[in-house]
C-alpha cells in the first residue's frame, strides 16, 4: 500500500480553543473523511487514520501555527488537497500551510514555540517591571507544583518583550526542564488575565531541522560496509583511510 504523508499548519481559534487535545484529534479525524481524502490506517482490531501531533495545545490556548501529520493511501496534488479541506472546514479552524512531504522528511519535532497574550494598560507598569526582573542576569528559581526539584523559569525563554499592549515570548520546547506558557505568566504576574477574557495565543511554531546529510550519511556507511563485505570475501583487510 502506498504511503503519502502530509503535513499541515492550522489555525485553531474561538470555541475550538476550549476542546481537549483528544477532541481535537477527533475532529480532524472526522473532518479528512468529510474532505473525501484516501486515509492510510493504522493495523489491528480497530484501525484508525495515522494522525500525528508532534505538540498538544493546552485548553483554551488559542492557535495560529499548529502542526500536524496524516498519512493517505495515494498522492494527490497540494492545491486539490487544500480545496478539500479549505470546503469542509468547521468555524475556527483552517488551513494556514499544506506540504506533501518526501520520503526523506522525518517527523516533525517541535523546538521553539511563541506565545502572545493581550494586556490591559492598568497591568502595563506592573508588567514590565516584572519583565526587568527576569532580563536580570541572574536565575530565576521556582517549584514546580507536584515537584521537590527547583526550576530556573529562564532556561529556554527568551525573546520576552511587552510592546503595544502585547505580551510576547518563545519558550523552547525540546528541553525537559523548561519552563511551561502559564508559569511564565504566573511569574510575570498576569495569570489571571485568562480569567478575564484576555485570549492567550500560540503564534509561531518552529520545527527543529532535520539530521544535516541524513541519507547521504547512510548512503556512504552502505557503501562502505559493502566494500567491507568484497574485501573480507577475498581474505583481505578492508582499508579505513580513505
Amino acid at each position: 500500500m502506498n504511503r503519502v504523508r502530509i503535513r499541515l499548519r492550522f489555525r485553531k481559534r474561538d470555541d475550538l480553543r476550549w476542546i481537549s487535545h483528544h477532541d481535537l484529534a477527533r475532529t480532524f479525524e472526522r473532518w479528512l473523511r468529510r474532505a473525501g481524502l484516501p486515509l492510510r490506517l493504522s493495523e489491528g482490531f480497530h484501525p484508525k487514520p495515522k494522525l500525528s501531533f508532534p505538540s498538544a495545545l493546552a485548553l483554551g490556548i488559542a492557535a495560529l501555527d499548529e502542526v500536524m501529520e496524516f498519512e493517505l493511501t495515494e498522492a494527490i496534488a497540494a492545491d486539490r488537497l487544500r480545496q478539500g479541506l479549505d470546503r469542509t472546514a468547521l468555524p475556527g479552524l483552517e488551513v494556514a500551510e499544506l506540504q506533501v512531504l518526501g520520503p526523506a522528511d522525518g517527523k516533525a519535532r517541535i523546538q521553539r514555540v511563541t506565545y502572545e497574550l493581550p494586556v490591559p494598560s492598568a497591568c502595563s507598569q506592573q508588567l514590565a517591571e516584572q519583565i526587568a526582573r527576569l532580563q536580570a542576569p541572574a536565575p530565576y528559581w521556582f517549584r514546580r507544583v507536584g515537584s521537590d526539584q527547583p526550576v530556573d523559569l529562564k532556561a529556554g525563554l527568551d525573546q520576552l518583550e511587552f510592546r503595544d499592549g502585547r505580551l510576547r515570548f518563545r519558550l523552547a520546547a525540546d528541553q525537559p526542564r523548561s519552563a511551561r506558557v502559564r508559569e511564565v505568566l504566573e511569574a510575570l504576574g498576569v495569570a489571571g488575565l485568562e480569567s478575564e477574557g484576555c485570549c492567550l495565543t500560540r503564534i509561531g511554531v518552529e520545527l527543529a531541522a532535520p539530521p544535516h546529510n541524513s541519507n547521504e550519511e547512510r548512503r556512504n556507511k552502505t557503501h562502505e560496509k559493502g566494500n567491507a563485505d568484497q574485501c573480507l570475501a577475498a581474505g583481505g583487510v578492508p582499508d579505513r583511510d580513505h
